[in-house]
C-alpha cells in the first residue's frame, strides 16, 4: 500500500516541562539545606565552646604546677584566663565590659553562693590595687575555685547541648 494512503495522524509533541512542581530532589534540598545549616552552627559552636573549656583547664593546670611564676603574676593569669574564657562562651558585649564588683557578681552567677563575691575570688578585683602579694593559700584556693568555675562552664555546655 502507498504512503500516501495510510490513515496516518502527524506527530504529536509532549507539553514542555514546567516548573512547578519541583521534582523531589530539588524538594530535598529545600528541606535539607536549612537542616544542614543549623546543624553546621551548632556543631561548630560545640566545638569552640568544648574547645575553649579545655585549653582552659590545660592552662589552669600550667599556671598551678609553674613555680617559675611568683603569686602576683599566677594572680594575674588566672585573672586573664577567666576573663578570656567568659568573653569566649558568652556574648563580649555582655562580658567585656564588666569590671570590680559587676565581674565577680557575673562569675557568682553560675556558681552557689557568692565565692566570688564574698570569698577568695576577691582576689580577682582588689588584689591589683594592694601593696602586698597575695599568699599562698589564697592562690591556691583561688585557683581551686577558678577549676570549679570551670567545671560548672562544662556541665552548662553539656546541658546546653542536649537541649
Amino acid at each position: 500500500m502507498p504512503t500516501t494512503q495510510l490513515p496516518l495522524k502527524d506527530i504529536h509533541l509532549p507539553d514542555a516541562i514546567s516548573w512547578w512542581p519541583p521534582a523531589i530532589g530539588w524538594w530535598l534540598i529545600i528541606i535539607l539545606m536549612p537542616l544542614l545549616i543549623v546543624f553546621f552552627y551548632w556543631f561548630y559552636k560545640r566545638l569552640t565552646r568544648k574547645t575553649t573549656i579545655d585549653t582552659a583547664i590545660k592552662q589552669l593546670t600550667v599556671i598551678k604546677e609553674c613555680s617559675s611564676l611568683d603569686n602576683e603574676m599566677k594572680l594575674r593569669q588566672l585573672s586573664m584566663l577567666i576573663r578570656r574564657v567568659a568573653i569566649s562562651l558568652i556574648q563580649r558585649e555582655e562580658v567585656a565590659s564588666l569590671t570590680g564588683r559587676q565581674w565577680l557578681a557575673f562569675l557568682d552567677s553560675s556558681l552557689t553562693g557568692e565565692p566570688f563575691s564574698s570569698g577568695c575570688g576577691q582576689l580577682l578585683a582588689d588584689a591589683p590595687y594592694k601593696n602586698t602579694q597575695p599568699t599562698n593559700l589564697e592562690i591556691t584556693q583561688l585557683i581551686s575555685l577558678c577549676e570549679d568555675w570551670l567545671k560548672v562552664q562544662t556541665k552548662f555546655t553539656k546541658r546546653k547541648l542536649k537541649s
